[in-house]
């Protein structure tokens, strides 16, 4: 009988010593705890609180009253939304734009940031980084502005094409619908280029300088080794920033389209988020608009949970 008693206890030592280390590494962390917390509480309120909305897109809401009063409707929203053929065009335009910008902005990033990694005059180094850099910090109220006067028939780009002779009579870029989602992606590269490219130049700098030395050794050049060590000792960090891009193919953006857009290219230029506004919230129609939210939100999680299972089944890294 002692013998029993002593193996039962036996079993629970193991399971209270993890406790009280899980105790003993709480309270070594308890300032990262604390630093945390407002972090935390922005979460919750920004992020998981205002889901409590999401009960609008099956309800016949009504502004002011309390949402669980409210005449249930099902997926009625729902089905308005995939009958409705203006959603389905913004669905085109927002997929097109997000396209263009994932494969633009993402390659673009890398390679200035490989770039950037083989300049050895500190200076220089420094001006680019700088001159590439700033565009982030402008307001697409201010960035809108200087595009639109960039490229205005007595812009620059204009005053340049026709000293060379490339085009006959100044062109309204920004006017055309064909080219709006080219330009949409053009300017989002040089505004977010340089920032975006930070985290690839961090990625480098943890490199194991030896092995840079050992390929000069065997007589490989730059490209040989930008090829062979840094690409691949990159490819974990791409891979995970590439799956939450494609979680967020559906976030086309709001301001830039927005601010850029005008009659003549306004049937090219409507993403979800500008679908919202004007059909949704700027009609009252709130449980439309959630519906069509949830719409983003779903997707966004099944492409995100999808790419990264590809990731995982192809043995690079992933999210979890």
């Amino acid at each position: 009988m002692e013998l029993k008693i002593e193996s039962a206890s036996m079993k629970h030592k193991p399971k209270q010593s993890q406790f009280v280390a899980d105790l003993k590494r709480l309270r070594r962390q308890k300032l990262l705890l604390l630093m945390s917390i407002p972090f935390v509480i922005y979460v919750i309120v920004f992020s998981y609180l205002p889901l409590w909305g999401w009960l609008m897109a099956f309800q016949k809401y009504k502004l002011g009253s309390n949402i669980m009063n409210n005449e249930w409707v099902g997926l009625k929203y729902f089905r308005e939304l995939f009958q409705d053929d203006m959603f389905m065009h913004v669905l085109r335009n927002t997929l097109a734009m997000s396209i263009i910008n994932l494969v633009f902005g993402f390659v673009s990033s890398i390679v200035l940031a490989l770039m950037l990694n083989e300049v050895r005059k500190v200076f220089f180094k420094r001006i680019v980084q700088t001159v590439s850099y700033l565009p982030h910090f402008i307001s697409w109220v201010v960035a809108a502005n200087l595009i639109m006067t960039i490229f205005s028939l007595d812009g620059v780009v204009n005053t340049i094409l026709l000293k060379l002779h490339l085009i006959s009579e100044p062109i309204l870029l920004m006017s055309e619908p064909k080219a709006f989602w080219w330009m949409i992606g053009l300017t989002n590269v040089w505004k977010e280029v340089g920032w975006n490219a930070i985290i690839y130049l961090a990625a480098m700098a943890m490199i194991n300088p030896s092995l840079y030395e050992a390929a000069e050794m065997d007589g490989a050049g730059r490209f040989r080794k930008m090829w062979s060590i840094t690409l691949p000792s990159m490819l974990p960090l791409i891979v995970i920033l590439l799956i939450m891009n494609i979680g967020r193919i559906l976030d086309a953006g709001f301001e830039q389209q927005y601010l850029l857009m005008n009659t003549m290219v306004v049937d090219y230029a409507q993403t979800i988020d500008i679908f919202v506004l004007k059909y949704g919230i700027n009609l009252s129609r709130y449980s439309f608009a959630t519906a069509a939210g949830i719409f983003k939100s779903v997707i966004s999680i099944i492409l995100l949970v999808m790419a990264n299972q590809f990731a995982k089944r192809m043995g690079q890294s992933r999210l979890y």
